[in-house]
């Protein structure tokens, strides 16, 4: 199963919840309807005369339909409730668990670590660096939260941080990090809005409950009490106890959905991860140190049930005989990873206390950088989408490792961030360098400008490849300035652009980056969803963006012909002839406006108009790195992480 089968998956999971939560609304509206027909029929009973609400056997129309409504106003409201407040992305679940971000520049060693790993996982995925927060909980656990890569966070525990080897921290950090690429997260945050949506009808039987309760308190009693009022009041204890069973049913096979559909998930988080760590003895690790911790992995905030199926392993206590855990059995799980483990965690763990070695951790020798230009194909870059392997983790730690001190402490500040970000900008023509200074020596902040002025000669020694990772690795500290530094901050970026009047392909991503990765933090996560099954209504987009590629792939125009025609065969767009526009007509910004429109496709054609990108760029059979960027923007522009693309072994 690949990246865009797993993206598929996650869609029929969303769809199969809301109808799931469709079949659940219909069974407790019909569940209402008979609760308050007993009502209305105990008030007649005691009633002389006329009945209140005229009601003959099991069915009265205009009852059904007032109590229908009110019930699914009633779930609509609470699950809209619960999503509306979790739209700003995972860090709001990580803040119902009282996380705090780990400052991006902190040198205590073991939350380093922790920083390290998520960095390092993040560039040979292409996933955008997420903010990291920490969980003063003693158990081993984390989670991945939000609705796309670009609003993710990572949550890991203090125990986690405490008892878990670098190994160990890396399989459970890669196990999230295919929650985030498997498009997980959004089903997440939907069944956690439509559990609340179905818990809100148990807590309105809850508050009618309590206070038909405290009314019968009362020593005094009025009349109507006398006459019949207590009769009343025992229809409302009534009808409390059944909305709560009513309720609480609902919530139980909700959990039993969650359940169903969480734990496959665990099992196939659990295989990538082995899969892009090359070491199972990491995450095996990790799970056998859970089971033979005193603390486990348990959670104890009061949020840990609404979102338990967030989590790395199970956050509560064991029980019905695990039918409603999230997670499979930690011997299960282990067993799969380590088909020789016997079950007995205390021997686990004493084998596991030993000290770690970096040369254990994937087992695989560092990556070599590539070269200028190499051989690759079409299909080994759609092949890696959403893919990374070991030899993608060995490549981002080995470039993680050579980027000078100096740039690796200036992009985890956020004075540093920023020069950095403003010295990649910098042009390497020293006239129009001098005019750039110029421009931004009067509006930007004094010490960010001295701070760039010094980093500007190291940048500008820097080699090629650094440059995407350097965006990539500044992004957590950039996602920390007040909404008034970061205006700021994007305001001058979009001048050094100006600068020289013209847009070269580097300025492009740079800024696609930006602002694909930053805006969700300040303007709020982009909610578009995939409107369109097919190629057919983005005919137009398509043909602007292969045309732009076909370009940049090739300066000869028989080639770019050549290479436009051979993408535009593997895209197959039925009923539709795409025409090659001229180099002239094509500029960023329609090429951007396109890649907009194209990121509202369903994954399954997102995968074919990928492979004629790459189709369009590598029609010789070579890449170069300049190459090798932009396609990595078009990917990451449609929602798509591609891992950087390295030379065969």
């Amino acid at each position: 199963m690949d990246f865009f089968d797993h993206q598929d998956r996650a869609r029929r999971n969303s769809a199969l919840l809301v109808l799931y939560f469709i079949l659940a609304v219909a069974v407790i509206v019909v569940a209402v309807y008979f609760v308050v027909l007993i009502f209305i029929v105990g008030i007649n009973s005691k009633t002389e005369g006329v009945d209140v609400v005229p009601v003959s056997g099991y069915w009265n129309t205009e009852v059904f339909l007032y109590s229908a409504c009110a019930t699914i106003v009633i779930i609509l409201f609470g699950t809209l409730y619960k999503t509306l407040m979790l739209s700003s992305g995972g860090s709001v679940v990580a803040g119902m668990f009282g996380g705090l971000p780990i400052p991006t520049d902190s040198n205590e060693p073991k939350l380093r670590r922790v920083l390290n790993v998520v960095e390092e996982m993040s560039l040979a995925s292409g996933v955008p660096v997420p903010p990291t927060f920490l969980l003063e909980e003693k158990g081993i656990n984390a989670f991945a939260a939000g609705f796309k890569p670009e609003d993710a966070v990572i949550a890991v525990s203090r125990g986690a941080v405490e008892q878990l080897s670098r190994a160990e921290l890396q399989g459970v950090i890669a196990h999230e990090f295919s929650h985030i690429l498997n498009g997980d997260m959004r089903t997440n945050i939907r069944m956690m809005g439509v559990l609340h949506g179905i818990l809100l009808i148990a807590l309105i039987g809850y508050f009618i409950f309590r206070g038909s309760l405290h009314t019968g308190g009362h020593r005094h009693r009025s009349r109507s009490d006398r006459d019949g009022g207590g009769g009343f009041q025992i229809a409302l204890l009534g009808i409390g106890l059944s909305l709560m069973a009513v309720g609480y049913i609902g919530v139980f096979f909700g959990k039993l959905i969650k359940s169903a559909v969480s734990r496959q998930r665990e099992f196939l988080a659990d295989a990538s991860a082995v899969q892009f760590t090359r070491y199972p003895e990491g995450i095996a690790g990790a799970l056998k140190k859970i089971g033979g911790f005193i603390s486990g992995s348990k959670i104890r905030d009061p949020h840990a049930e609404e979102a338990s199926h967030y989590f790395f392993a199970n956050a509560l206590s064991v029980s019905y005989f695990n039918l409603l855990s999230t997670h499979p059995p930690l011997v299960d799980r282990i067993k799969r990873l380590d088909p020789r483990f016997d079950g007995d965690f205390e021997r686990a763990s004493r084998e596991l206390a030993v000290e770690e070695t970096h040369a254990g951790v994937s087992g695989i020798a560092p990556v070599a950088p590539p070269p200028e230009k190499f051989q690759v194909s079409a299909q080994e870059v759609i092949d890696r989408v959403g893919a990374p392997t070991a030899r993608h983790i060995e490549y981002a730690r080995t470039l993680r490792e050579t980027i000078p001190d100096l740039l690796i402490r200036s992009v985890h500040d956020a004075y540093g961030a920023r020069a950095v970000v403003y010295a990649l900008l910098l042009d390497r023509d020293p006239k129009v360098r001098e005019n750039q200074f110029h421009v931004l020596r009067p509006i930007a902040d004094p010490l960010v400008f001295r701070e760039t002025v010094t980093l500007q000669r190291a940048i500008e020694k820097l080699d090629l490849r650094f440059r995407l990772p350097l965006i990539d690795l500044a992004i957590p500290a950039l996602a920390n300035l007040s909404d008034k530094q970061y205006e700021g901050f994007s305001a001058n970026v979009n001048k050094l652009i100006d600068a020289d009047e013209k847009v070269d392909l580097f300025e492009f991503a740079l800024q696609n980056l930006l602002n694909r990765h930053l805006a969700p933090k300040f303007q709020g996560p982009d909610r578009r969803s995939s409107r369109f099954s097919d190629l057919r209504p983005v005919v137009k987009e398509c043909q602007v963006l292969l045309s732009a590629l076909a370009h940049a792939g090739s300066r000869k125009e028989t080639e770019v012909v050549m290479a436009f025609e051979e993408a535009q065969r593997k895209l197959v767009v039925v009923g539709k002839y795409l025409q090659l526009q001229s180099r002239s007509s094509l500029s960023l910004a329609s090429v951007k406006d396109a890649l907009e429109r194209l990121d509202e496709v369903v994954p399954q054609a997102k995968k074919r108009l990928i492979n004629a990108c790459a189709t369009a760029v590598i029609h010789d059979g070579e890449i170069t790195l300049v190459e090798a960027e932009l396609l990595r923007i078009v990917c990451d522009s449609l929602g798509c992480p591609m891992p950087p693309i390295l030379a065969r072994e």
